[in-house]
């Protein structure tokens, strides 16, 4: 189809989940909770690592970037999924379901890179620890931050473009709760093969890439914990480890159901749903506590930063008594 031969579509409307008023003002106070949670939580985390010099360290560097990414990531597609919920008229302008689009799956793509490079800053600490601090230079840090987020834009930008001119006439009924590419290939008017392969073709080098690196990462790094001699010692380490192993089991476990598939056109996307807000609701609810809950020098940050707050409110309160 031509777009000169037919009027395209200026909205869409998102099915989102099942239209029960008390099903939706539930799924709204629960959602609606989690991201607070989540943007109060990986902010924190962002705060902490810019103002306590004793965490400006690469690890905290790339989590805080990921903090970051997490924001961003939710908010693309909750606050308009919130309102959804509480309205009967469940549309999104044309450009602006393009951009919600563009900027989840950017999002999306530069969280697996900053992921995969948050291993090998791993495999660096445990198994090069004497090299760890002239490897990982404050330059390469920036270098790699540069990277991760200057490859999401390339990689996702010229999918979205052809989706952007292509035909949508027929229908502008998206059945999801965000503009996911899946469901508005499966409405677009013209041929969509060529955008289904490049996204599969997108998918394979970036999530089953990544996903290999952070792997073979990992069998370095156990191996190495495997010759550390002392229990204490193998058990730290591990425990270093464990909260980005549980980040990566929950991440691609989740895109590698929703999206590593050859054609959509033929596709159900009602498990899609569920599985699309464990990664765009609880993930990043779930991030700041996995990754911060066993880390002792984030605990103790945290008590300055807290115990700083006290101290200066209770200097307020009593500056204040003096002048009465």
């Amino acid at each position: 189809m031509n777009l000169s031969n037919c009027t395209r579509v200026t909205q869409f409307i998102l099915l989102g989940f099942p239209h029960t008023w008390g099903t939706n003002f539930a799924l709204f106070v629960i959602i609606l909770l989690l991201y607070i949670l989540s943007i109060v939580g990986n902010g924190l985390i962002i705060v902490l690592v810019r103002t306590d010099h004793h965490l400006q360290k690469p690890m905290y560097l790339f989590l805080s970037n990921l903090s970051f990414l997490d924001i961003w990531y939710t908010t693309a597609v909750v606050p308009k999924m919130l309102a959804n919920l509480l309205s009967r008229k469940t549309t999104i302008c044309f450009y602006c379901c393009m951009a919600q689009s563009y900027f989840h799956f950017l999002f999306g793509i530069t969280e697996f890179n900053i992921i995969t490079v948050m291993s090998f800053d791993r495999y660096v600490a445990i198994c090069q620890p004497l090299r760890y601090m002239t490897i990982m230079t404050p330059r390469l840090c920036l270098q790699l931050s540069f990277a991760v987020w200057f490859g999401g834009f390339c990689t996702i930008f010229l999918q979205t473009f052809l989706v952007l001119n292509l035909p949508f006439c027929s229908s502008n009924i998206v059945n999801h709760f965000y503009c996911d590419i899946g469901p508005m290939l499966k409405i677009a008017g013209g041929d969509t093969n060529l955008i289904e392969v490049l996204g599969f073709l997108i998918a394979v080098p970036v999530v089953l890439g990544s996903l290999l690196l952070t792997i073979i990462s990992y069998i370095f790094i156990i191996s190495t914990i495997l010759h550390i001699p002392s229990a204490s010692g193998q058990r730290k380490a591990f425990s270093t480890c464990a909260s980005h192993l549980t980040v990566v089991s929950i991440l691609y476990g989740a895109i590698l159901f929703m999206y590593l598939r050859p054609s959509v056109m033929h596709s159900s996307f009602s498990h899609n749903k569920t599985v699309s807000v464990v990664n765009t609701v609880i993930t990043p609810v779930l991030n700041p506590f996995i990754y911060t809950i066993r880390n002792r020098e984030f605990k103790v940050s945290l008590q300055k930063a807290l115990a700083g707050k006290a101290l200066g409110f209770l200097r307020l309160c009593v500056f204040a008594c003096v002048e009465k």
